[in-house]
């Protein structure tokens, strides 16, 4: 990334903050034992991400630090005479990209709810970089939707 400061053109990487959630639903075990509640099964799911997080290296994304400090909280949702309930168990990442488009992969996801730039303090694009951002935000989202698709016509 290239930050102009005055007249000075520097290069340097960008800090972000990205929050992810990760959802749990409770499972029943067979028989009596063995069931797991939505709050286990939401940070037992968000351990597994954590580990493929630390140990998948992502292109041009180097992880600083991973938040777990935060607590599990449950979600409901009343439909008529039905309610669900879910439990999400956060994390806080802190990244630094070499590029914006880097984050696509991390964005797109459904676990994605929030991001904080950190540095730079302000950040222009030239118009080619707008254009790479873009087509590759596209191509992200047609490569999830063909994923979604195939996982829910199995």
């Amino acid at each position: 990334m290239k930050i102009r400061i005055g007249d000075e053109l520097l290069t340097e990487h960008v800090r972000v903050k990205i929050r992810l959630d990760y959802r749990g639903e409770a499972r029943s075990g067979r028989f009596f034992f063995g069931g797991k509640s939505k709050e286990q099964v939401a940070e037992l799911t968000r351990e597994q991400q954590v580990a493929v997080l630390r140990n998948v290296p992502l292109q041009g994304i180097m992880i600083e630090d991973v938040d777990l400090s935060l607590d599990v909280y449950t979600v409901s949702q009343r439909e008529g005479k039905r309610s669900h309930e879910w439990s999400y168990a956060p994390i806080v990442l802190t990244l630094r990209v070499e590029n914006l488009d880097d984050l696509l992969p991390l964005l797109i996801k459904p676990e994605f709810r929030k991001i904080e730039f950190l540095s730079p303090e302000n950040i222009s694009l030239h118009r080619l970089d707008m254009e790479r951002l873009l087509f590759r935000l596209s191509q992200s989202f047609q490569q999830e939707l063909k994923s979604l698709e195939q996982k829910y016509l199995r």
